[in-house]
C-alpha cells in the first residue's frame, strides 16, 4: 500500500500530527494536508475504483465495459482448454494482477490446476506457480471468497510460505459455480504494493468469475459431446461391419473404412455430406447392375419404416463375388437436420464357405459309409454266386449234373437277391420331397456362387437379371438346385465342345451364360431361363432331348434331363427348351408360386 513519505519530519513521535492538537502550528497542519491529499491521488491513480475526482458512474461504466469485452472473448471458443486460457489471461489483465491460475474439481473432488499465467501473459508451468492451499482449499469447499491487501500484515496469512517468499501482498479467491455447485477457483495475486487489490476489486472479480462460470459450463458439455464424437468415431471406424449412413435422397453422409474395403471402394472417389463438393450418392459406389437391388432394399427400407435385412445378399464386384449380410435401417435426425438410413454391410464369405465345406465333407463321409455298406452287402451275394460258379464248372467235369443244376439255380438266386437290393437302393435314392417357402433369388445366387469358382465355369461370362418382384415359392430346395445345376453345366459342355471347334479354325472364343428370372403376377408363375452360346441342337435333337437315356454325349446316360423334367413337373412346373438368340439352347424352368393338390407322382 502506498504509505505516506517517510522523510516528512513532526514534532512529536513519528506519527503524523494530529491536526486537532493545539501545539500544531498552522503551517504544519497546512503541509500534513497537503501530504495526505498527495497521498490519496496516487493511490486513487492506481486503484481508480476508489477515485472520488471522477463521478461514481464512469469507472462502473468502464468496469462493465471490459467485462463485456472479456466475455465476448471469452464466447469466442468452446474448447475448454481455450476457455480456461483466455479466462485467465483476462482475469490478470482486468485485475492487473502478477500471476493468477484456475484450479478446476476433479471428479473425486479434487482441486487440479488446469492453467496459470503471470502479468506478461506467459504460459507458467505448474511446479512454477506456488501459492497456499489453504486459500483454494478454504474457497472450493466453502464457496466464500477470500480476499486481503496486504497478506504479510494479515494473521491469517502472514505465516505460510508461498507469501514470506514471494513477498504477497494481495490475494484473491473466488469460487467458480455452475448454478450452485462449486466446480473450481479463480486465484490472482500482486507481490507490489502499487497494485494491491482493494474491496471493489473483489466485487468485479467475483462478478467475472459469474459471468464466466457459464462458458465453463458450455465449454465442458462441448468437451464431452465432442469426445464422445471421437469415440463414436472410432469405434465406427474400427469396426469390422461396414457402416454407412445416407440420407433419403441417397447421399453419403458417412461411411467406414469396412464398408469401403468389402464394397472395394476407394476413399478418395467418396465425398459425403458436409464436404465442399457435393456429396456421392451411395448406388454410384455399387456396379451398375446391382444397383437397382439395392435401390429396391433401400426404397422398402423408407417407404415402411420398418428394418430389412437380407442374411445372404451375393455381391459381384467384377474381380471376385461376395456373401453379405446387409441390413437397412430408419434414423433420424442426421446432422444436417433430415432423416435417413443406417447401412451395416457384414462380409460372411469365409463363413459361407466354410458350412459348404462342411455340408460337403458331412455328405461324402455318409456317402462313403453308404458305399461301404453297399459294397459289402453286395460282395456276400457276389461271393455265394462266384462260389457256385466254380462249383458248377467242377460238377459237370465229373458229370454230377443234379449239383451242377442246384449250383446254377443258387447262381440264380443270388443274382435275383442282387437285382432286389439293387432295386430297393434306386427306391430309397427317390426320396419324398420336402417341400418349404424358400427365396428363388436366393437359390439361384448361392448356387451361382458355389459353381463360379470351379475351373470349368471361371472362364465364362454370365449375365444375370433377376426381378426384383420374384416371390418366395414353395419348393423342394435341393431338387430345383439339382435341374438348375444340371442346366449350367449341360451349358458349359456345349459352350466348350463349340470352342473347341471355333479354336481349331482360329476363331475368337466367347463363352457366355445368361440367367433370366421373372415372376408374372397374372399366372403367379415364376419362370428362369438359362441360354448359352455353345453348339446348340438340332430340331430332332429338341425333340428327344427329355426322352430317358437318350443323350447326344459320349458316355452319357441320357438321364439328366429326364430327371429334371420329372422334378419340374412334380413341382406343378413345366421345363421347356428352345433354340436360343446367341446360337446355343434356351431351358426354361417354369414353376407355380404355390402348389394345389399333391399329384400322383408325389
Amino acid at each position: 500500500m502506498t504509505s505516506i513519505d517517510q522523510n516528512k519530519t513532526y514534532k512529536s513521535s513519528n506519527k503524523p500530527p494530529d491536526p486537532r492538537d493545539k501545539t500544531v502550528s498552522s503551517g504544519d497542519t497546512a503541509d500534513i494536508f497537503a501530504d495526505l491529499e498527495a497521498t490519496l491521488d496516487e493511490v486513487a491513480d492506481t486503484n481508480p475504483r476508489i477515485d472520488l475526482r471522477n463521478p461514481d458512474g464512469v469507472k462502473a461504466t468502464a468496469d462493465l465495459q471490459a467485462l463485456l469485452t472479456v466475455l465476448h472473448a471469452i464466447n469466442s471458443s468452446l474448447l475448454l482448454d481455450d476457455v480456461l486460457q483466455i479466462v485467465m489471461r483476462k482475469a490478470i489483465e482486468l485485475m492487473q494482477a502478477e500471476r493468477g491460475l484456475i484450479m478446476l474439481l476433479d471428479e473425486n473432488g479434487a482441486l487440479q490446476i488446469r492453467t496459470a499465467y503471470n502479468l506478461c501473459q506467459e504460459e507458467m508451468m505448474e511446479e512454477e506457480f506456488r501459492i497456499s492451499n489453504s486459500v483454494t482449499s478454504q474457497v472450493a469447499a466453502t464457496g466464500k471468497s477470500v480476499y486481503t491487501s496486504d497478506a504479510l500484515s494479515d494473521e491469517r496469512y502472514a505465516q505460510q510460505a508461498s507469501v514470506v517468499e514471494l513477498h504477497l501482498r494481495s490475494i484473491m479467491c473466488v469460487p467458480i459455480k455452475d448454478k450452485h455447485e462449486i466446480i473450481g477457483v479463480i486465484y490472482v495475486d500482486n507481490s507490489n504494493e502499487a497494485r494491491m487489490f482493494l474491496k471493489s476489486d473483489l466485487y468485479l472479480f467475483e462478478l467475472y468469475a459469474q459471468a464466466v462460470s457459464g462458458a465453463f459450463r458450455n465449454a465442458a458439455h462441448y468437451d464431452s459431446l465432442l469426445r464422445l464424437k471421437k469415440y463414436n468415431e472410432s469405434v465406427i471406424s474400427k469396426s469390422p461391419i461396414g457402416m454407412v449412413v445416407i440420407n433419403e435422397r441417397g447421399r453419403v453422409v458417412t461411411i467406414n473404412s469396412s464398408a469401403l474395403e468389402i464394397l472395394e471402394v476407394n476413399v478418395e472417389t467418396v465425398r459425403t455430406l458436409g464436404d465442399s463438393d457435393p456429396p456421392t450418392m451411395f448406388l454410384d459406389l455399387l456396379p451398375s447392375d446391382q444397383q437397382g437391388s439395392w435401390q429396391s432394399m433401400i426404397n422398402t427400407a423408407l417407404v415402411t419404416a420398418e428394418d430389412f435385412s437380407d442374411p445372404r445378399y451375393f455381391h459381384n464386384t467384377g474381380y471376385v463375388e461376395k456373401v453379405l449380410s446387409t441390413k437397412i435401417s430408419s434414423i433420424s435426425a442426421l446432422p444436417q437436420g433430415d432423416n435417413g438410413l443406417i447401412i451395416t454391410i457384414e462380409d460372411i464369405t469365409e463363413k459361407v464357405v466354410m458350412e459348404k465345406y462342411v455340408i460337403l465333407s458331412e455328405k461324402l463321409a455318409a456317402k462313403g459309409e453308404m458305399a461301404a455298406s453297399i459294397a459289402h452287402e453286395l460282395n456276400n451275394y457276389l461271393a455265394i454266386a462266384s462260389t457256385n460258379a466254380e462249383l458248377m464248372g467242377m460238377n459237370l467235369d465229373r458229370e454230377k449234373y443234379d449239383k451242377a443244376r442246384f449250383n446254377a439255380k443258387s447262381i440264380v438266386e443270388n443274382v435275383f437277391k442282387i437285382k432286389r437290393f439293387v432295386d430297393n437302393l434306386m427306391d430309397f435314392s427317390k426320396p419324398e420331397p420336402e417341400y418349404i417357402s424358400y427365396d428363388v433369388k436366393h437359390l439361384i445366387e448361392d448356387l451361382l456362387f458355389t459353381m463360379r469358382v470351379q475351373p470349368r465355369f471361371k472362364r465364362m461370362h454370365f449375365t444375370i437379371d433377376l426381378g426384383q418382384d420374384i416371390p418366395s415359392l414353395e419348393m423342394d430346395v435341393g431338387q430345383i438346385q439339382q435341374v438348375l445345376m444340371n442346366l449350367l453345366n449341360n451349358a458349359a459342355d456345349a459352350i466348350e465342345e463349340k470352342a473347341i471347334k471355333e479354336q481349331d479354325a482360329g476363331k475368337d472364343v466367347k463363352r457366355e451364360i445368361s440367367i433370366v428370372a421373372h415372376y408374372s403376377d397374372r399366372t403367379e408363375r415364376i419362370s428362369i431361363e438359362i441360354s448359352d452360346n455353345g453348339t446348340g441342337m438340332s430340331e430332332q435333337t429338341l425333340a428327344k432331348v427329355f426322352t430317358p437315356h437318350f443323350t447326344t454325349k459320349k458316355g452319357g446316360h441320357g438321364l439328366g434331363l429326364s430327371n429334371c423334367k420329372r422334378i419340374i413337373e412334380n413341382h406343378q412346373g413345366e421345363l421347356t427348351v428352345k433354340a436360343s438368340a446367341a446360337g446355343g439352347t434356351t431351358f426354361a424352368v417354369i414353376l407355380p408360386r404355390l402348389r394345389t393338390t399333391p399329384t400322383a407322382r408325389e
